[in-house]
Parts: structure tokens; sequence; C-alpha cells
């Protein structure tokens, strides 16, 4: 505990942009909603950003509205391919790694087991043999889920030293990723880079066009004054806005390149207890900050498992990196609506997005 309240201490000396400013910053699933969000963060705070993943995988794409390639060195290649990831490492010489490459979807997860495992299990060996190999790592970052954790669906939050599971291959293959982090980490890093895992709750935001999403199909159907289908309307889930999480990304990787191997742990970031609602509430909100009341249907078909109540104990976090959420559910919805209607303007995405991460820094400001 004294060797974490001395790196605290550092960092308290340190603003978050002194410490990014020239950091040299490896991002796997780039491409990605999330992993494109975190970059333009990253290039904001002054980071030289080195990108490896797959096309964006949806179009549109938040990467591609963006521009985000004209901001970073962007790099398109397959984690599942050892070599040409290694070689990307080697050629860049990042000093802090953040993986955020994955399969991210549990239904697709059951069309596709096979590449699911091979994605999110495989993807994440290869990605900590090439730090393993890349001696200029200081700081790794492996970015999981909330559903590693064996669902007993009570009603509390999972904390950090819950049993690992998943029912699903996405949720299971998950908490294989997990399992491969703490082997390295015991095995191969004890004198190099500190490997953390982040474990966050479900993400919204503005431009996610992930399938079988509910942010998205919201939007879609309001757009198209449609009703949204529904899955499982009284299923609860911790809902934030995707900077929450990324927040806690960037304190731990901080953490982890400062004072490294007391942090090198697991770390849980999701929003307050009275953010996991249901998913009928989160539309029923949608529709009334959007002016249109769509309604919803419920799509009787048969599916697969998912989870039914799902919740985070995050108080490791708020404690130890004194991270903690700073926009309330109401705010995240008001976020995306404002963030949708630029879009549907045909507005400039990349500003727009900048303009609500400064936003969202002068609310962390303040509760620092």
């Amino acid at each position: 505990m004294e060797n974490r309240k001395s790196s605290m201490e550092k960092l308290d000396m340190m603003s978050r942009e002194q410490f990014w400013q020239g950091k040299k910053v490896f991002v796997t699933g780039h491409t990605g909603f999330k992993g494109s969000w975190l970059c333009l963060w990253l290039n904001k705070l002054g980071a030289e950003v080195t990108g490896y993943a797959l096309q964006p995988p949806t179009k549109p794409s938040l990467f591609e509205i963006t521009k985000l390639s004209t901001k970073m060195n962007s790099i398109i290649g397959d984690i599942r391919d050892a070599a040409a990831l290694n070689k990307a490492m080697a050629d860049n010489s990042p000093e802090i790694v953040i993986h955020m490459a994955a399969q991210p979807l549990v239904r697709e997860s059951y069309n596709t087991p096979v590449e699911t495992y091979a994605t999110n299990v495989m993807g994440t060996v290869n990605l900590l043999e090439a730090v393993r190999h890349n001696p200029s790592v200081k700081a790794v970052v492996n970015v999981t889920t909330d559903k590693v954790y064996e669902n007993k669906e009570w009603h509390w939050g999972y904390r950090e030293n819950e049993p690992l599971g998943g029912l699903d291959p996405y949720s299971n293959s998950k908490a294989c990723s997990e399992l491969v982090t703490q082997a390295y980490r015991q095995s191969f890093f004890a004198n190099g880079a500190a490997v953390a895992s982040a474990r966050a709750g479900n993400v919204i935001g503005g431009g996610d066009w992930a399938a079988d999403r509910l942010i998205p199909d919201c939007i879609n159907a309001l757009l198209q004054g449609e009703a949204v289908r529904i899955r499982n309307p009284y299923s609860i889930r911790p809902w934030q806005h995707v900077l929450e999480p990324l927040s806690g990304y960037l304190s731990l990787a901080e953490k982890l390149f400062t004072n490294g191997k007391p942090f090198a742990e697991s770390w849980n970031f999701g929003p307050d207890d009275q953010d996991a609602k249901p998913v009928q509430w989160i539309v029923e909100a949608l529709c009334a900050k959007w002016g249109h009341e769509i309604g919803f249907t419920i799509d009787e078909g048969d599916h697969p498992h998912e989870a039914k109540f799902l919740k985070l104990d995050c108080s490791k976090a708020k404690n130890e990196l004194q991270w903690q959420p700073c926009w309330s559910l109401d705010t995240t919805l008001d976020k995306i609506v404002e963030w949708s209607k630029v879009y549907q303007s045909q507005g400039d995405m990349q500003a727009i997005c900048l303009a609500q991460i400064a936003a969202y820094e002068a609310v962390l400001n303040l509760q620092n």
C-alpha cells in the first residue's frame, strides 16, 4: 500500500496532459468503437499513437467519420498473426500498450465460437508474447469485460477476486484472456512490463454501429421512425458512457508506468449503482430525450443465453486509482442524443467527439 500511495503522490503533481505528452502508445483494436474514442483522446493529450487492428468492423464507423487515420499511425493487421503483430510493435517501440482488439459480441460468439476464442484468447497470447520481446514496453492494460465473472444473477456487484466463468463463448473467452494475463504476469513479467487487466460494464456512446447492441438499434429506429425491437426488456446492465472506462484505462496505465508492479492486477470500471437500469428504461428514456416516442416491440424468437442481471463493484478503482464515474446515466443519454443529432445533420464528427471529451475532462478536473 505504501508503494501505491507514493505513486499517487507522484501523479498528483503531474497533470494527465503532462503525463501523456510525447508518450509512445500502442493500441490494438483502434478501428473499433472504443478504440477510436481512446485514440482521439490520446491524440488530444499529445501522445504518439500507433494502432494495430483489422479494417473498421462497421460501415459507417467512428474511425472513418472522424478521419482518425490522419491523426495517428494506423496499421491494419490481425492480432491472430503473431509475426505481424510482433513486427508492428518492434517497429514502433511503444512505452505503453492498451489491448482492446477482440471479437466483442455475445451473440456473434455463438455463430463464430472458434474465431472468437482464436481472437480473444490467442490474440492475447500473441500480444503478450510481442510485449515480452519488446523491452521498450513498461505498462500493459488488457481490456476484457464485466462478463468474465461466473454470473450468479445476484443483486450486488462482482469484485475483482470473484470466480471467473462465462456461459457463452464471448464471456468465457474473455475469462480465458484474464487467466492468460495472470499466467504471463507471474511467469514472464516479474522484472519486465507491469501488466494489468481492466473489466468494464456496458459501454455506450455516439459512434457505435455494432449489430445487436441496444443503443445503435434505438438510434437507427429513431432515425427511421420505427419501433425498436428488444429481446430482454427487464435485463439490467451497468450502463456507462464510453469515456468513463477509457478514463479508467488511462488512470491505470499512468499508475502502471509510474510505479508498476503494485498496480499490476485486475480492475473493475463501472457506473454507480443507480445507473444499472433495465433495457426498457433505457429505450424509454432515450426516446423521450430524442423527442419522438417510437415505442418498442419484443423480439419473441429463440435467443441464446444472455445474463439477466450484471453489476460491478468498483470500490478498488475508486479507492486505489482515485477513479470514479463523472457522468450520470441521464447525462450519458443526453450526450448520445447530442452526438447522434450532429451526425444526422452531417456535422463535423471529429469536432463533436473532441468537444465531448473536453466536457468530460472539465468534470474530471472538478472532481480532482
